[in-house]
């Protein structure tokens, strides 16, 4: 019996130090990324006009790194809080762990005024801050990595000529284990990117500003196989509801197989000016204010990639509303 307890006692030790290699192995080998790239982006108007339109209405930077009104429909966002930071993902809203949107502005002690333009270009695009350590990818930087190189230098151009605020945001806490696993996702692999040329076509225009718009984030369910954009994805609303994202695949009885390409941009266009809330009303965490900023001929470029997608039947109830207590 003593021999036996011996060497399950060499065992469990053995175990232990294989744990705690692989940790200390994790926390300094990953991430696995280059150096932040030297560069320096000049700031011409055309390129500032550029990057205001994807950041602010294509892929909205500007809705997480700034504070939203959820007083009226969609939370826009509060004028005066652009690139401040500050929005807060929980275990409340289903994550591991508890992450910040930090402060984009260019003040240098709370927001990236020190950072360098490749080190914005490397956070947007591979996942690690200016020390290189990973990002949350609620930052959604596997889209941002899709922009084409004009569009990524644009939104930093005009990230750069936010007025700096002086707000700082609580550091990221991710839960254990996922803090290690974290480290493994920024990479340097560069995907196939949809070039410039290829933007003449309408559909491939319409899946590229899908793509960096992060929709597949939100309306495609996580681990489910061929479920591309069927919806379904859970949100919990702040009085205790659940709000759940939509279909939008062309499936005519579940998804948007019977809208016309109009009444697409309308869908959007019509939360140009949202309205107040009435108390207790529904609402949603959908930025519609933000992407119904989108030029028509994007929106309809989308709609267009959207009736190429496999049509998938995928029917919910996309509003549960609180228990009654």
């Amino acid at each position: 019996m003593k021999k036996a307890l011996k060497i399950t006692g060499y065992v469990v030790v053995a175990l232990v130090a294989v744990a705690i290699a692989g940790i200390i192995y994790l926390q300094y080998a990953f991430p696995n990324v280059d150096a932040a790239p030297v560069m320096t982006i000049e700031k011409t108007p055309a390129l500032v006009e550029r990057g205001e339109y994807i950041a602010n209405h294509v892929a909205i930077c500007i809705d997480c790194h700034s504070t939203r009104d959820f007083s009226r429909f969609s939370g826009p966002m509060l004028k005066g809080t652009e690139g401040k930071g500050g929005d807060k993902f929980d275990h409340s809203l289903g994550f591991p762990g508890t992450f910040y949107a930090r402060n984009i502005t260019s003040d240098k002690e709370t927001g990236i005024g020190n950072w360098t333009d490749g080190e914005i270009y490397r956070a947007m695009t591979r996942g690690v801050n200016k020390d290189g350590d990973p990002l949350f990818p609620v930052m959604p930087y596997k889209a941002y990595s899709q922009m084409t190189t004009e569009d990524a230098y644009a939104v930093i151009a005009y990230i750069r000529t936010l007025a700096p605020i002086k707000h700082k945001v609580p550091k990221s806490d991710p839960d254990f284990p996922v803090n290690l696993v974290l480290r493994t996702m920024p990479s340097n692999d560069t995907p196939s990117l949809l070039q410039k040329a290829a933007l003449n076509d309408e559909v491939s225009k319409g899946e590229y500003l899908l793509t960096i718009a992060s929709c597949n984030d939100c309306h495609t369910p996580r681990d489910k196989e061929g479920m591309l954009l069927a919806g379904g994805t859970e949100f919990p609303t702040p009085d205790g509801g659940t709000l759940r994202s939509a279909n939008i695949t062309p499936d005519k009885e579940t998804g948007i197989g019977n809208w016309t390409e109009d009444a697409f941009v309308q869908r959007f266009k019509m939360h140009e000016n949202p309205a107040t809330v009435a108390p207790g009303g529904s609402n949603t965490i959908m930025p519609w204010s933000m992407y119904a900023g989108m030029k028509e001929e994007d929106l309809r470029a989308i709609y267009k990639y959207l009736k190429t997608v496999e049509p998938v039947k995928n029917k919910m109830e996309r509003f549960t509303p609180p228990a009654k207590s």
